[in-house]
């Protein structure tokens, strides 16, 4: 039989101080770095703009017009793809490569089929869908260089179709789709989320006539709330993602 020997009196122990690092296997939230926001001047695109500063990342928007305050920007018009993947790769040069695409620019022309002009319909697509290609087609080696992430946005209007808005629905049903497909070609390369939006207050409705304005008892979004979600999915660990989320305002009727 083997003898014990006396234990040591222990210590008092000391306070801990609390870690700043994970413990091994511990999911690890991702810094933003540099995002790439298109329609970043306005509505949601500014918004966001506004949450990736809070979130400690750098923004740098693709927009028609510049933003405020000084971001680094590109004046661009999403409707010409030449020109879009054009900025993307300026941008990347001048203020730095993509960890992060978030295409948040729209655009609508509301109104029955045989009242809207070509143009005017097609330009809805160009921005919505092929605005949104063009872009994200361009990032993509940095994206995949950085494991980065691709936030594309829809609508509820994209899960259901209503009258007097044909090419509004068909670009943001077709952005879904583009996005699902996005995120079986690029899995385990690039994190990829498809934003389903409701209505928020922001001046996209300005400009419309009235029928086809919300009205003053709609419920609508904050887009400040919208683009929270949006810095959630964006902060998920590599190798895990958010890959859809449906955000609107609890009232709102366009969904389900």
């Amino acid at each position: 039989m083997t003898s014990s020997t006396p234990s040591t009196p222990s210590t008092p122990s000391t306070p801990s101080t609390p870690s700043t690092t994970s413990a091994p296997g511990t999911p690890v939230p991702r810094e933003l770095g540099t995002v790439y926001v298109t329609g970043g001047s306005s509505g949601l695109g500014a918004a966001l703009v506004d949450a990736v500063l809070d979130a400690g990342g750098k923004p740098v928007v693709l927009d028609r017009v510049p933003p405020a305050g000084g971001t680094p920007h590109a004046v661009v018009d999403l409707a010409d793809s030449a020109a879009a993947a054009a900025a993307v790769q300026r941008l990347a040069v001048e203020v730095g490569p993509p960890d992060a695409v978030v295409t948040a620019a729209g655009t609508d022309a509301c109104g029955r089929l045989d009242e809207i002009s070509t143009d005017d319909w097609e330009q809805v697509v160009r921005v919505n869908l092929l605005g949104t290609v063009a872009v994200v087609r361009a990032a993509l080696p940095f994206l995949t260089e950085r494991r980065g992430t691709v936030v594309t946005v829809a609508s509820t209007l994209g899960l259901k179709g209503v009258s007097d808005a044909t090419a509004y629905c068909a670009s943001k049903f077709a952005v879904r789709g583009f996005t699902q497909a996005l995120a079986a070609e690029l899995a385990g390369q690039v994190g990829v989320t498809c934003l389903v939006s409701g209505g928020m207050r922001t001046p996209f409705f300005d400009g419309r006539p009235e029928q086809y304005k919300p009205g003053p008892d709609a419920d609508l979004a904050d887009p400040r709330s919208t683009a929270a979600a949006v810095v959630t999915a964006l902060r998920q660990p590599v190798g895990f993602e958010v890959r859809e989320m449906l955000v609107m305002a609890s009232g709102e009727a366009s969904w389900p």
